[in-house]
């Protein structure tokens, strides 16, 4: 995304402001700066002010101000602070004192204001003086239309300019708006831009404003009628219409230009962020005039500073300065010739992000030097910045650009400057990743994620079209890692369902939230129990939320853990385990979980058995409370748990136990018997038989039978276990129809039901390239057909469905087929009839308005005998069209007709669009009419030779006859082809000759009415040569010639001809005149001695005559005693005195190692140049060595110490003149600190033994 521009710091804190005052008045203006010792310059009219009696000007600390004293009216100016960088304007208005002012404005009062096609009378009053500041409108702006614009009457002359400007406000668009301009109701008036009509738009930058503007040029009677604009961006529309109406232009006497300006009719909409509207502007033409003396106001405005326009508008009375100051913008300024600059830069430069620009300009001098600045800072020469001169070309070149290099720059050569803007374009920020719909519960957290194609990007998120911000309860985080872009939702609500988008300057991404609420399911309930003393109870329940807590009660008092008692909570399980049950346990127990309002209950029954001592022998008895095959004593069991049948037996002796289940036969016999899968156990207890099934399947569902025997007899008894599971899944389901958001779901019941009746269905979504399903319904379904709903017109969807009875949710089916929602179109519009004749009918329509993400895949046409029924509607053709204009035949005479088109998609079919009445079917009559294209209204001209193709069309019913002649004879058909056709006629001349030249005339007759019209057709060729040319006179170096006119001239003017000399000796010849139009010439500058010929062409808009025309005799020139005196000349002086071009820089080297110092200097004739240390020459000391290399000095110091160090200057000296440069230069020890106080005393040993 762009760069937010950076606004400039003033260095004012209080900034003067405009003021108006009487003549005579004293009058101050008062500026506080940021900086105490700023200082400030006062100006006026961009001149600087000094102190004087007229003007006192102070200053204390940061305090500024400018004292006027005794100001008249030519003191009415602008002024100017200027602090550093800051510059304040304002302004100064003089009114005149009480008493003369009512004369002065009665005598400038403008006339009232009269509508364009009237002329007041001579003699109307004159209305009361406007006030010359206000421009206020003279009529109140209509009201707004229903689209938030305007509707306007425009009012001009024929042969006058008008302009409509449309603004769009683009903070909030993403894009370019996209407008179109109608005249009528379809005519797009993009197609017929030309002479008469432009169109034009721009982009303000700093005000994010688009300006379109519609110019006519030189309007004409045809002009007039309803025109209309439309501005679309995305899903956002506006629309405005506008009449304009173009009367004859009159001649008003005294037309004044201040009185046209002094009352503009102005119709503006405000622009805001969040309604983009249209300004439409427009200029009435005629208005009374005035009968003050003529003057100039253009030239005064045109002479005039800025500041300087609002005083000329009060002082003329003219309240539309706006209006006259756009005007005047379009008025040609010469620009002043630049000194310093041959070439400028251009006005902006446009780069996208990460390439390289190059700026040029170029000098007039080629040795000038040139700055660089961005935002008014000098620019360094780095690795991103390189600077270039080559000859008079300078270059910047800005490597890898960033956002940072989006400024202005400027070019600065002494006190000239160039300006250009450059505008860094950052490439659009593309989604990866889209967002991807979710389902939760209330409270969960919810995360939305998607992936951007570049790091750091910056994307805005939306929910249902509001954007979102991080806001005091941190309802919403925004977490950016890398290209990753995550929207959190904490803890989310009802609320915050809806449908949430993230966008880029690229693109955008769009997902669903569903928020349901939490129904707390109960899987499996706790059940009543019956058991023994001694034996475990056990009460277990399983719940659809694992993270929800429960309490378990007794009679009404919570249950707590102890020693025998366990409360477990493991996943969706809860259960509540009583070990070693005693009569006191037994009672109803009843599990309650938490934030619910329900309960689930069960009772648990003490059995106590008895056993009487009897010493005889009892029977065999088997004692359950339930037997046999109803569905009371049915045993249910859930698939994949525990079987366990625990039957209480009594007789003595112990009886033996036999289990049946059809012919298998488990048999316990003082023992534990198992089969051989290892899921079924028998065992016996003292008094119970116990039977158990590991993992309880399908196929052990069944009567099982229990027989116990002993010496005193028998019992038997029956179990009916049903074993129950979860459904099979369902079939694949089906699409039956679609919608735009919503599609229709159909399944068939799954194969086996789990045993358990299919309580309802639960479906799931998903996008086709998602992998995350998304639940529909949370309550189970309970037909096999469903509506879809809330779904993303456009997006591919996949359905699956699960089957839910008692005992849990099945798998899920297969997913659908992939399908798209579409909706039908709208009805086509603007359906009418085209055209109509005895057995045929032509319809014509637009497309639909809303069309879809699916499109149109054609249009079907129908038709019906008016009061038909409704079901009586035929086809008019087979299949379906594209085109959106159709001919119906073999329709019945006479017979009134109905009508309709519908638009069909893979939706189906649209609405119907009929006409409004019933059509008969008739030919009408129509005039005939000839329509002459406008480049045939002129001669048409061609060279002989080339093919003539004219193409005349024409109306008119029934079929005219049209006749061909040439100038009033008919056309030779063997040279002049003609064709014909039903709505034009073409006149063919494969080649033409001169003799095709002439009047072509058309003739369009039907019965006794006619229409004629004409063609004029020129064929045109080469001219012949000019006549008789001679040499007129010869006098000096000059030869007067003239000839006459071709006689064939090629059917066209003679524009020119071309005069050539030739040299005798030679035979050479030369151009001297070309496109000469007179038929005499003086050929000068011929050489003395020699003798020439002449020849001359003629040329007309063809090209040159094949032939010249050669002078029939010769031209001789004498030759004369004349000596040639070459001039004399003065030697230009190039002596110039030295001067440095680049100075010693200051520097700071290590001791022991070679060091230089380098300047460059320039001078005519070539300098001395002398180096000194400390003021003393050093040219002949052997530790330095001096080089001059084209105008580069350079000193080379060997092995410096830090003796070496000072202060060094180069001396460069001419004829002319002497120029000194100098630096400092300092010598560091190279050893450590340690060696310090050696390394500074062996300079000195050195030095003292050298003098010694």
């Amino acid at each position: 995304m762009p760069e937010p521009t950076k606004k400039a710091v003033s260095a004012f804190i209080k900034k003067p402001k405009c003021q108006t005052a009487e003549v005579g008045a004293t009058v101050v203006f008062e500026a506080e700066t940021e900086k105490a010792d700023a200082r400030v310059r006062w100006q006026r009219d961009a001149k600087d002010i000094t102190a004087s009696d007229k003007y006192v000007i102070s200053a204390e600390g940061n305090k500024h101000s400018l004292t006027i004293n005794n100001v008249a009216p030519e003191d009415a100016a602008g002024y100017a602070i200027i602090a550093g960088a800051s510059k304040v304007k304002f302004e100064l208005k003089i009114t005149e004192a009480e008493g003369k002012a009512p004369a002065k404005t009665a005598a400038k009062a403008p006339a009232k204001e009269t509508p364009s096609d009237a002329v007041p009378p001579a003699d109307a009053p004159p209305a009361a003086p406007a006030d010359a500041s206000s421009g206020a409108p003279a009529e109140a702006p209509a009201a707004p239309s229903k689209s938030g614009m305007q509707k306007e009457l425009v009012l001009s002359s024929t042969g006058g300019n008008i302009t409509f400007v449309a603004k769009v406000c683009g903070e909030s668009l993403l894009k370019k708006p996209t407008i179109r301009w109608f005249k009528g109701k379809w005519m797009d008036l993009a197609s017929k831009s030309g002479k008469h009509l432009q169109l034009k738009e721009h982009y303000d930058r700093n005000t994010k404003i688009y300006t379109f503007e519609m110019h006519i040029i030189a309007a004409k009677a045809n002009f007039a009628g309803g025109y209309r604009c439309e501005v679309t961006s995305r899903d956002k529309f506006d629309s405005c219409n506008f009449e304009l109406t173009v009367h004859e232009a009159q001649t008003v006497e005294g037309l004044d230009i201040r009185a046209a300006f002094r009352r503009t009719y102005l119709l503006m909409n405000e622009c805001t962020p969040d309604n983009d509207q249209l300004f439409l502007l427009s200029d009435h033409s005629m208005v009374q005039v005035s009968t003050e003396p003529d003057v100039d106001v253009w030239e005064i405005l045109h002479n005039a500073p800025p500041s300087e326009y609002e005083k000329i508008a009060f002082q003329y009375g003219i309240t539309d300065l706006r209006g006259m100051l756009k005007r005047l913008k379009k008025m040609k300024k010469e620009e002043k010739k630049s000194a310093a600059f041959l070439k400028k830069l251009d006005p902006a430069y446009q780069i996208e992000k990460g390439h390289k620009i190059k700026m040029q300009i170029e000098v007039a001098n080629p040795d000038a030097e040139v700055k660089w600045l961005k935002n008014g800072q000098e620019i360094q020469p780095t690795g991103r910045y390189i600077f270039e001169s080559i000859g008079n070309k300078r270059f910047l070149t800005i490597n890898n650009c960033s956002l940072a290099d989006d400024a202005a720059y400027t070019c600065m050569v002494g006190d000239e400057k160039s300006f250009t803007e450059l505008f860094v374009k950052e490439p659009p920020v593309l989604i990866v990743r889209n967002l991807e719909d979710q389902m939760v519960m209330k409270g969960e957290r919810v995360e939305f994620e998607c992936e951007v194609s570049e790091e750091g990007a910056q994307v805005k998120w939306e929910k249902d079209g509001v954007e979102l911000t991080r806001d005091e309860s941190f309802k919403y985080r925004f977490k950016k890692d890398g290209c990753k872009h995550v929207l959190i939702i904490n803890e989310a609500t009802k609320e915050d369902s809806g449908h949430y988008r993230v966008k880029t300057n690229g693109g955008q991404s769009l997902a669903e939230l569903l928020v349901q609420e939490k129904d707390l399911e109960v899987y499996q309930s706790i059940a009543d129990l019956t058991v023994k003393a001694k034996d475990q109870a056990v009460f277990k329940c399983e719940v659809s939320d694992e993270n929800v807590k429960g309490v378990w009660y007794k009679n009404g008092v919570e249950v707590k853990a102890d020693a025998r008692t366990h409360i477990t909570h493991i996943g969706r399980i809860h259960k509540l385990t009583i070990d070693d049950v005693r009569p006191e346990d037994e009672g109803d127990y009843t599990f309650v979980p938490e934030g619910y309002a329900f309960n689930l209950s069960a009772k648990l029954n003490f059995l106590e058995v008895k056993i009487d001592y009897v010493p005889r022998q009892d029977p065999p008895k088997i004692h359950l409370d339930c037997m046999g095959k109803t569905a009371d004593s049915t045993i249910l069991v859930v698939a994949g748990n525990k079987l366990r049948l625990d039957v209480p037996i009594t007789g003595d002796p112990a009886p033996t136990v036999v289990w049946t289940k059809a012919e298998k036969v488990r048999v316990w016999h003082m023992g534990v018997v198992t089969d051989s899968g290892g899921r079924v156990h028998v065992e016996s207890t003292k008094g119970h038989c116990i039977f158990t099934i590991e993992g309880a399947e399908r196929q052990d569902e069944g009567v099982y039978s229990v027989i116990v025997r002993n010496p005193a007899g028998e019992d038997t008894a029956d179990i009916n276990v049903k074993v129950v599971d979860v459904p099979d899944p369902p079939q694949a389901p089906r699409i039956l129809s679609v919608g735009e958001d919503s599609c229709v779901v159909q399944w068939d019941p799954p194969l086996f039901d789990g045993g358990q009746p299919v309580l309802g269905y639960v479906l799931e979504r998903k996008k086709k390239k998602s992998y995350r399903w998304m639940r529909l319904n949370f309550d189970p379904y309970k037909e096999t057909t469903y509506e879809a709903k809330r779904m993303i017109e456009g997006m591919a969807y996949e359905m699956r469905v699960y089957a839910v009875n008692a005992i849990g949710m099945s798998r899920p089916s297969a997913a659908s087929e992939p399908f798209v929602p579409v909706a039908p179109s709208s009805e086509p519009i603007g359906l009418c009839v085209d055209d109509i004749s005895d057995t045929t009918i032509s319809l014509k329509w637009r497309t639909p308005e809303k069309v879809g993400s699916a499109g149109i895949d054609g249009y079907g046409v129908e038709y019906c005998k008016e009061g038909s029924k409704s079901d009586e509607w035929i086809p008019a053709f087979e299949g379906l069209t594209e085109r959106t204009s159709v001919i119906i035949r073999d329709l019945p005479t006479g017979e009134r007709m109905q009508f309709r088109v519908r638009a069909f998609n893979v939706a189906g079919p649209s609405p119907p669009a009929t006409l409004p009445q019933a059509i008969t079917i008739r030919e009408i009559m129509q005039r005939p009419k000839i329509w002459i294209p406008r480049n045939l209204r002129q001669t048409l001209i061609k060279k002989v030779g080339e093919t003539v193709n004219l193409v005349i069309p024409f109306q008119g019913k029934p079929r005219p006859k049209l006749t061909w002649t040439k100038n009033g004879e008919p056309l030779d058909p063997k040279q002049v082809s003609v064709r014909n056709s039903d709505t034009d006629s073409i006149l063919f001349i494969r080649k033409t000759e001169r003799k095709d030249s002439g009047v072509y005339e058309l003739q369009v007759q039907i019965e006794n009415v006619e229409d004629k019209a004409s063609v004029t057709i020129q064929i045109v060729d080469l001219p012949g040569a000019p006549q008789n040319l001679k040499v007129a006179d010869v006098w000096g170096f000059n030869v007067a010639l003239e000839w006459k006119l071709p006689k064939d001239n090629g059917n066209c003017d003679i524009i020119g001809y071309t005069i050539q000399k030739a040299d005798k000796k030679t035979m050479e010849w030369y151009t001297v005149f070309e496109q000469y139009r007179r038929t005499n010439c003086v050929v000068s500058d011929l050489i003395m001695g020699n003798e020439y010929i002449f020849r001359v062409f003629s040329m007309n808009m063809v090209g040159l005559s094949t032939e010249p025309c050669l002078s029939k005799d010769s031209a001789y020139i004498q030759k004369t005693g004349i000596m040639y005196k070459p001039p004399s000349y003065k030697d230009h002086d190039f002596s110039e005195a030295p001067k440095f071009t680049r100075p010693l820089v200051n520097r700071s080297v290590i001791s022991g190692y070679n060091a230089t110092l380098s300047c460059s200097v320039r001078g005519i004739p070539k300098p001395k140049i002398t180096w000194y240390k400390n003021k003393m020459d050093i040219s002949n000391e052997a530790k330095y060595r001096m080089f001059s290399e084209q105008g580069v000095l350079t000193l080379e110091i060997r092995k410096p110490c830090p003796f070496d160090g000072g202060v060094y200057t180069c001396k460069a000296v001419n004829a002319s003149g002497e120029d000194t440069v100098e630096c400092k230069l300092e010598v560091r020890c190279k050893y450590p600190a340690s060696h310090s106080t050696l390394s500074e005393s062996l300079p000195f040993m050195i030095y003292k033994e050298n003098v010694e």
